[in-house]
């Protein structure tokens, strides 16, 4: 079906419309007896008019046709995938109402479609990250049992030993997946009751000695007082751990690692700090972030899985509080939580 252009429809309507005064004006003419001359004039009059409504017709209906045309061409640029088109079109009247409509739909699709693409390449790191972070222990666990299955340990204990360590990893990576899953879905629960900050960073501290001992870091805690807030005590001791875990990982030997635990504008504030290069600028946004590591090798002489930051920052703000990095040199994490009323 041949469809009518609406610049063309726009004319004919005016021409109708120019039409029906016309027969109008002659029928009212003939009733009132008008002489032969004045209706000539009469008719002089109204084709002049006729002439210039269909001008004023079409030169309406030129931007009315553009725009539309405009509006057809980014439908088709969407249909096509192209998700940054826009119309451009700035009316006052219900074709700008619908350009500005299609204009914030296409915004959202784009919006949209960016996300998805950054929840892919997420799902995409996570099963990389959670797949080297099981395949690196469960190898050498195979290892060290074909060994001892094959009489070929020269040390079976220390092999048995190797393998209660890397089972431990297994654990505690398996934990950590859980809790975040936890957080990710808005399943955490915090709890409610009266928590020392400054008497969980000394159980942190006495807990991560030997950890320290063995890297040839000094560790201490400087607390002013009690500094307290309402929550998990379990969870929040978790939070500590981690950021002192990864400070310690960091600093190099005989650096040193500080808990600072006090007050700060109305909350209970943790910093740590260590000697350690501290975090990169440009990694600042994304320590935090499941399986995110400055060293993309994954080596677990350099680090852990990259999930001790995630759960600290989703343990902190399940609880209503924060945490802040600040770039090197030095590393400096502080988590903010607030005080009880």
């Amino acid at each position: 079906m041949r469809r009518l252009s609406v610049r063309w429809q726009v004319m004919a309507a005016a021409l109708a419309a120019t039409a029906v005064a016309l027969v109008a004006v002659m029928v009212a003419a003939q009733m009132m007896f008008v002489s032969p001359h004045d209706r000539n004039l009469l008719m002089v009059v109204i084709g002049a008019a006729f002439v210039l409504g269909a001008g004023v017709a079409l030169w309406v209906s030129r931007s009315l046709v553009a725009d539309l045309d405009r509006l057809a061409r980014a439908s088709q640029a969407v249909a096509g995938g192209d998700l940054q088109v826009r119309t451009g079109i700035d009316r006052g009247d219900e074709v700008g109402e619908t350009a500005r409509a299609f204009d914030d739909m296409v915004e959202r699709l784009d919006l949209a479609h960016r996300r998805r693409a950054a929840d892919e390449a997420e799902r995409r790191l996570l099963m990389a990250s959670v797949g080297h972070d099981l395949r690196t222990p469960l190898a050498a666990i195979r290892a060290a049992t074909e060994a001892l299955q094959d009489g070929v340990a020269p040390d079976p204990r220390r092999y048995l030993g190797s393998i209660s360590r890397d089972l431990d990893h297994l654990t505690h990576l398996v934990d950590d997946l859980f809790l975040l899953a936890q957080i990710d879905a808005g399943r955490f629960e915090a709890g409610r009751e009266l928590v020392d900050m400054a008497e969980l960073a000394d159980d942190a501290a006495e807990a991560l000695l030997p950890t320290a001992a063995a890297a040839g870091v000094t560790l201490r805690v400087k607390a002013r007082g009690a500094v307290r807030t309402r929550g998990s005590a379990q969870e929040l001791s978790r939070v500590i751990r981690n950021v002192v875990d990864n400070a310690i990982r960091h600093c190099p030997t005989g650096g040193r690692v500080t808990v600072t635990v006090a007050h700060e504008e109305g909350r209970a504030c943790i910093r740590v700090t260590d000697d350690g290069p501290g975090f990169p600028r440009e990694f600042t946004d994304r320590a935090c972030v499941p399986f995110t590591r400055a060293d993309t090798s994954r080596r677990r002489a350099t680090g852990g899985a990259g999930l001790g930051l995630a759960i600290a920052r989703g343990v902190s703000e399940a609880h209503g509080g924060a945490i802040r990095l600040r770039p090197g040199p030095g590393g400096d994490v502080t988590v903010l939580l607030p005080t009880p009323a």
